[in-house]
């Protein structure tokens, strides 16, 4: 793949210079290439160096296997994974409901994907503004929920002080303008908005279990690898605070599936769910400890 590399000689998310590699993870989705990863010492959040730049990231993302752009439901991984998010898309509605302390509102959804969370909070009666980059996801979200997402690029048009929630599920890891899009939060946001973020966690038990082989690497399409400390840290620098946590309980056991497959070469699923189960026991003591989280962030 002919492309244009990105070199950090500075951390992306404080710009501190205490940065340095850590591991390399492999693509295992598209192109099977190794990336390395870096963390900074000063905010511990992590960093894939030498990923594609926005104009050349696109075909990392064109695999009939990238389930949040096809939808497929193909293989043993996938259908666990829709019979899943049938369950946790009324969690989040119900998340979002309790959070935003009312029923319905305005919501935009960034990285909307095929757009089954917008199609939920519509059904809720929320009015929704969905945003997707991806053509292929868009035209599925069109066919699957008649719902019509807006190019990502138009996050820098939408009217300021407009929303009460703004969602990013598993998206944020892939945004290349990052402080721009927290930027535009500040502004898209009503003063008493809330700003809903879900990452992997690069800290958590099964994190630290599987190492190199960690499916949330998912290197290069994950530019950004983040810890709860690290999040605190982006957050505060942004000019927000993080107002509550919520781990992602069935994450733990999607990933291992995947971490599985990727270091044995077959899911192995009593292995992966005897792992995902000890990652979500650790996180009985510790939510921190999660394989993802969900951040609700306020203004400051």
């Amino acid at each position: 793949m002919s492309e244009s590399l990105i070199n950090y000689q500075h951390c992306p998310f404080c710009y501190s210079k205490a940065i340095h590699p850590v591991l390399a993870a492999k693509d295992y989705t598209v192109s099977h290439r190794s990336f390395e990863i870096w963390h900074c010492a000063d905010c511990t959040n992590r960093f894939t160096q030498s990923a594609p730049d926005l104009m050349h990231i696109g075909p990392y993302y064109q695999s009939a296997e990238y389930i949040s752009h096809s939808d497929t439901a193909k293989g043993l991984i996938n259908r666990l994974y829709h019979w899943v998010r049938s369950y946790t898309l009324g969690s989040k509605r119900r998340m979002i409901q309790r959070v935003c302390r009312q029923k319905q509102g305005v919501l935009l959804d960034i990285g909307a994907g095929t757009g089954a969370f917008a199609a939920t909070m519509l059904q809720a009666g929320w009015k929704v503004t969905g945003l997707e980059p991806d053509n292929i996801a868009r035209e599925n979200a069109r066919t699957k929920y008649g719902i019509e997402l807006r190019s990502a690029e138009d996050i820098y048009t939408l009217p300021e002080n407009a929303f009460d929630v703004i969602t990013l599920w598993h998206v944020l890891e892939h945004v290349h303008d990052l402080h721009g899009y927290f930027k535009q939060f500040k502004a898209l946001l009503k003063p008493t908005g809330k700003l809903v973020i879900a990452v992997p966690n690069y800290t958590s038990r099964d994190g630290e279990v599987y190492g190199q082989y960690w499916a949330a690497w998912d290197v290069p399409r994950h530019l950004y690898h983040f810890s709860p400390a690290g999040m605190q840290k982006l957050a505060e620098l942004e000019g927000f605070t993080i107002q509550s946590m919520y781990p992602m309980w069935f994450d733990a056991f999607y990933v291992s599936m995947l971490s599985e497959q990727y270091k044995n070469g077959s899911s192995n699923l009593p292995g992966a769910l005897l792992k995902g189960l000890g990652s979500n026991l650790t996180t009985l003591g510790d939510k921190r400890r999660c394989s993802s989280l969900i951040y609700v962030l306020s203004l400051v």
